[in-house]
């Protein structure tokens, strides 16, 4: 049976009904009255396809949206068995036949009102109805085109699957459940979007999972009050404890459904949206986004050095452009020598201040970022060539910028790749950082990042410390955050998300 609605024709989990229009009338009697009907809720759409069936013994409809079906099953695993068939019995026996006798295939479902019919019309099955029976039948016969699986462009691996979650929903499922072969793994659907009717999919292992955090997140989700879900970011502020609202996200995402699937072990649950080539992951904590799936492919030691590296990367990207306009505006004495000559010719030749020259490289170099993400890629690389000539070293040639300011801006900007789904609130604070340092020097850098500190510490996802375990301490911080043990030490002591000390559901 389709896992989109159960036996009784109730639609599993459905959280918004659409608001506009009751749906939920059952369907009439007269087959002409429900395509009357359906012909008027589809008024000057061109793609719905009503294909009348004048059977032997009984008159009947194929209702369905054209492109969202295949076409050669319609025809010769629903059409031609049809028209084979004498039907000389009553209406609701001729609906059984079609479903217990005729079509061979196990993707029926029976439905009883509009609402079940447009949603599943669609989500590309096609429809039966026979005139004078109460009840249709739907069949799965999906035949849109979808973008095959491919590597994804934004978490890219050197050991491991290529694969990468697609827009469909139930081919994710299948790429999870391809790698988790166990029953434990459990998908349940529900529907948001009072307009859209966007199906999302919570995965959990039953044994690992939570049932305080799986409810708080359906709680969350239930409240979920948008017309339309067209990707991830929509839904990720609804899904965040109330209160604590930062610049870093508590929701993780990412786009490999093996990094998922280790994550779903560990007593997370995995959120699949319908149309968005992601996973949200929750709970989610800071230490994660200095993690990736190479770092357990490769030897601990390497591994180790990687992740130490990606932490200093993350200070340098946000602190260093700071710390550079504070030194060379109220402290330059802590310059070596050498440095400091070079320093001050350069901003001796500049006619900004160090500040407003920190400030507009890093707005220009902002620009260049978002030019070459939102133009096509031919015309990026153009972006690119210009922004390294023109900026770079004519800008330096004239006299509007001075190398040293470039130099740290370039290696804050390389920086804060290596860990790119903390990019945002690295730009943001990198910003500030050097607004902060240039007013107020090295003193106010450190009272803003005890702020910063401060507040990823009272953060929580669903009651998980932020920071756990390195606040509250654990010794996990030597086994899989600073540090990567081997796995013969981590196969041994699997800890649980909700296990995190510290632990406490929050409570709205």
């Amino acid at each position: 049976m389709s896992n989109i609605m159960n036996n009784n024709g109730r639609t599993n989990n459905k959280v918004n009904n659409q608001k506009s229009k009751d749906y939920s009338i059952s369907f009439y009697s007269s087959l002409e009255q429900n395509i009357n009907f359906i012909k008027n809720e589809f008024s000057l759409s061109e793609d719905i396809t009503i294909h009348k069936l004048a059977l032997k013994g009984i008159n009947g409809a194929v209702i369905s949206l054209d492109n969202m079906i295949n076409k050669d099953i319609l025809a010769f695993g629903i059409l031609k068995p049809l028209y084979n068939y004498h039907f000389c019995n009553t209406p609701d026996k001729a609906i059984n036949d079609i479903e217990f006798k005729i079509l061979y295939t196990d993707d029926i479902t029976e439905i009883f009102n509009f609402e079940q019919l447009f949603t599943f019309i669609m989500s590309g099955f096609a429809v039966i109805a026979v005139d004078g029976s109460s009840k249709m039948l739907s069949i799965g016969i999906q035949g849109y085109k979808t973008r095959g699986i491919s590597e994804p462009e934004s978490d890219v691996i050197q050991r491991g699957s290529k694969e990468g979650f697609v827009e469909p929903l139930r081919t994710n499922m299948t790429l999870l459940r391809r790698r988790i072969k166990n029953t434990d793994l459990k998908f349940e659907i529900m529907t948001i979007g009072t307009l859209s009717n966007t199906e999302i999919c919570l995965c959990y292992f039953q044994e690992t999972v939570s049932q305080e955090i799986l409810s708080e997140l359906k709680r969350r989700i239930s409240q979920i009050d948008l017309e339309t879900v067209l990707a991830a970011g929509y839904i990720v502020p609804y899904l965040e404890d109330k209160g604590k609202k930062t610049l870093f996200s508590c929701v993780g995402i990412t786009e490999r459904p093996d990094t998922l699937c280790g994550k779903l072990t560990e007593g997370r649950i995995g959120i699949l949206i319908d149309g968005v080539p992601t996973a949200l992951i929750v709970p989610y904590i800071f230490a994660e986004y200095f993690q990736t799936l190479d770092d357990y492919s490769n030897r601990p030691y390497f591994a180790s050095f990687t992740r130490i590296l990606k932490f200093f990367a993350f200070l340098i990207s946000v602190f260093l452009p700071g710390l550079y306009t504070s030194l060379g505006t109220f402290n330059p004495e802590m310059f070596p020598t050498l440095t400091l000559n070079k320093i001050a010719v350069s901003i001796a030749d500049t006619p900004l201040s160090l500040m407003a020259e920190t400030i507009l490289i890093l707005l220009v170099y902002e620009i260049m970022r978002e030019s070459g993400l939102r133009m096509p890629q031919p015309l990026g690389y153009a972006v690119s060539i210009v922004g390294g000539l023109v900026i770079g070293d004519t800008a330096i040639n004239a006299g509007l910028i001075g190398a040293p300011t470039l130099m740290v801006v370039a290696i804050s900007a390389i920086c804060s790749y290596i860990i790119p789904n903390l990019y945002a609130p690295t730009a943001i604070l990198r910003i500030a950082f050097t607004v902060v340092g240039g007013l107020t020097g090295i003193w106010g850098m450190a009272i803003l990042s005890s702020v910063v500190f401060i507040d990823l510490c009272s953060k929580t996802s669903f009651g998980i410390p932020y920071t756990s375990p390195v606040t509250p301490f654990a010794d996990s911080v030597f086994r899989d955050v600073l540090l990567r043990a081997d796995w013969k030490i981590l196969s041994k002591r699997k800890e649980k998300i909700q296990n995190m000390p510290g632990s406490e559901l929050y409570e709205e």
